[in-house]
């Protein structure tokens, strides 16, 4: 955002530009100057259906382990991996056992999980959500109401846009495509009313079928974009036609930069998320070609709404979800990206502590992974709940509440990639309610 676009916005919102003081409109302007000199990139790793991500870290003994297996039931993890993180928590703390491949990038401190950590308006207690004393998220336990939460970074409002997009939109990075790409298409966390990822085929790729080639078709399609559309008179098929000249011209550069890339297929296997994850890598590895400084990419990975057959579908998952980290980590480590690199997950909610007989139904509060070389690993950040059915957090049916706002997690991701703490409130609003805007976990 810029001035003009700012002028632009108050004027929208009927708001004169008389009332503006010069000193108000140069201290807006210069709170929003941001030149970066080096290069960061976000990478959200989105677990679609909601990951049972408390069966993720388990306690390991004592009090905290029989309250654990009275609540998981025939879901409780055994054989645990054993972790060892920086804070001591009561019971220890294990790693589902399918998660091995990621435990050496949390030995390493590469690697720190958030615990707790949900969609919250202010701190809730157990009597607050009994009682209905406080304001609560809109449609907890809705598929599509929770994804959009998380991927907007707040409740719904009329005009929604994504944490993603206004982030880039704040630090002045969103004018060039090759900041904003997702492989796994259109998304609410990258898009608002002035930002549309741009796509990447997983393969890294992307050919525009009818222009491909240099016969007469193609030739002849190109006609008409150009001449037709780009240079009609009538608005509509005038700004589709520089829309569409616009994509192909972006797809042509970014896959000559791509074709050019370093070769890291070695790093990376043939599951859905490890090939995702390969072409980040491959767009990461020509960041300068691009002359990227902040980036944002969204890969996703689905099947995680385990209302059965969780017993063989959730460890499946898991493993497969912990070897592609472990891939992209080996990966940013090879092209000397890792310290400038974070990725982090993000899902619908939890799951509730209560088996159904094959699974586990819509729940709140869970777990998230954050990675990279700038983060403080090794270490659990947030409230290690303790899985504790009819306990103190827990609101029916083993439905956690969370002891962390995931506009929190958010905010210290935010402040990593660049972002001033004092314009943190203005992209996630509920910060306000909070003490406490941001967690330790990411190195400045």
């Amino acid at each position: 955002m810029n001035r003009r676009k700012f002028l632009s916005y108050c004027m929208k919102g009927g708001v004169s530009v008389a009332a503006l003081t010069q000193l108000q409109l140069q201290a807006f302007q210069g709170s929003l100057s941001y030149n970066f000199d080096d290069h960061k990139a976000l990478v959200c790793v989105f677990l679609y259906g909601g990951n049972d991500s408390l069966n993720m870290l388990v306690p390991i003994e004592g009090e905290q382990r029989s309250l654990y297996e009275a609540s998981r039931q025939n879901l409780a993890v055994t054989d645990a991996l054993q972790l060892s993180p920086v804070s001591e928590f009561a019971g220890g703390v294990g790693l589902h056992p399918a998660m091995g491949s990621i435990k050496n990038i949390f030995d390493n401190r590469n690697l720190a999980f958030i615990s707790g950590v949900g969609s919250l308006i202010v701190p809730t207690s157990k009597a607050d959500y009994q009682n209905e004393s406080v304001p609560l998220p809109k449609h907890l336990f809705s598929h599509n109401d929770q994804q959009a939460t998380w991927m907007h970074g707040r409740e719904k409002v009329s005009l929604n846009s994504g944490w993603g997009a206004r982030l880039l939109e704040r630090i002045e990075q969103g004018d060039s495509f090759v900041n904003n790409i997702s492989l796994a298409g259109t998304n609410p966390w990258q898009t608002s009313v002035n930002q549309t990822p741009f796509s990447l085929h997983r393969s890294g790729v992307s050919k525009i079928n009818p222009i491909n080639g240099t016969g007469n078709r193609a030739a002849y399609v190109k006609s008409i974009m150009n001449r037709v559309l780009a240079q009609s008179t009538h608005p509509l098929a005038s700004a589709y036609g520089t829309k569409m000249q616009k994509a192909i011209t972006n797809t042509e550069v970014m896959n000559s930069a791509i074709e050019s890339s370093e070769d890291l297929s070695i790093y990376f296997s043939d599951s859905s998320l490890s090939q995702q994850l390969h072409t980040v890598a491959k767009s990461i590895s020509v960041r300068e070609t691009l002359n990227a400084k902040r980036q944002i990419y969204f890969v996703s990975m689905g099947g995680f709404d385990t209302h059965d057959n969780q017993l063989t579908t959730h460890p499946a998952l898991l493993g497969a979800l912990s070897q592609s980290l472990s891939e992209f980590n080996a990966a940013m480590s090879s092209i000397n990206a890792n310290d400038d690199v974070t990725l982090f997950t993000m899902s619908d909610f939890g799951r509730t502590l209560t088996s159904n007989g094959d699974g586990t139904d819509h729940g709140w509060a869970g777990n998230q992974i954050i990675m990279g070389g700038a983060v403080n690993g090794g270490e659990i950040y947030g409230s290690l709940m303790t899985q504790h059915l009819d306990g103190p957090n827990d609101t029916r049916g083993g439905r956690l509440i969370p002891q962390v706002a995931n506009e929190q997690y958010f905010a210290s991701l935010a402040q990593w990639f660049g972002l001033d703490s004092s314009e943190l409130v203005d992209i996630y609003p509920n910060l306000a309610n909070f003490n406490l805007h941001t967690l330790p976990f990411m190195r400045s």
